[in-house]
């Protein structure tokens, strides 16, 4: 297994559209692991394919408490949603140490397959929900900043691209 580098806002490669996976193959099963390692190793509860720069309908995620349940979800869809909507702090490990607060679908029901290439459902809700979501939109070219004002999305931006330019020069 490796780690990958994770994409940082506002990197352009972040909106790009997922396509679907073809075939739980031996590669995919790779990439499912190194993302699993990365997700873990940069103590995130998600990862989206789209985030390493693999633009593949396949997210990685652990919700658990004790974070050694990783779920898989390889074209992910949502079958049904609550109308029941629901406020939660997020953050993305592409956009580290930012969080704010973006309102969600409470519950959601979510089909996929697994790593096994298995097709399997799953009714998500509380921080599984907002993961799931979160996860879903990377996939179709989405950060959760975009949820914000214009006014902090721009800050966000600013942040981001000077944390990129002191790091580039050495700085801490």
């Amino acid at each position: 297994m490796a780690r990958l580098p994770i994409l940082r806002y506002p990197d352009p490669r972040l909106h790009t559209i997922a396509k679907p996976v073809a075939a739980v193959d031996a590669r995919v099963r790779r990439l499912v692991d190194d993302m699993i390692e990365t997700m873990y190793a940069n103590d995130g509860v998600g990862l989206a394919a789209t985030q390493v720069d693999q633009h593949e309908r396949v997210i990685v995620m652990d919700t658990s408490e004790q974070h050694d349940s990783p779920l898989v979800l390889i074209n992910p869809e949502i079958v049904e949603r609550s109308e029941e909507m629901a406020l939660a702090e997020e953050g993305c490990l592409s956009v580290p140490q930012i969080y704010d607060k973006v309102e969600r679908h409470a519950r959601v029901k979510v089909r996929a397959l697994g790593r096994d290439g298995a097709a399997f459902e799953i009714d998500a809700e509380g921080l599984t929900a907002v993961c799931v979501q979160h996860e879903m939109d990377h996939l179709l070219g989405k950060v959760f900043v975009e949820y914000l004002s214009p006014l902090k999305r721009n800050r966000i931006r600013t942040k981001m691209l000077k944390k990129t330019r002191d790091e580039a020069k050495g700085a801490p």
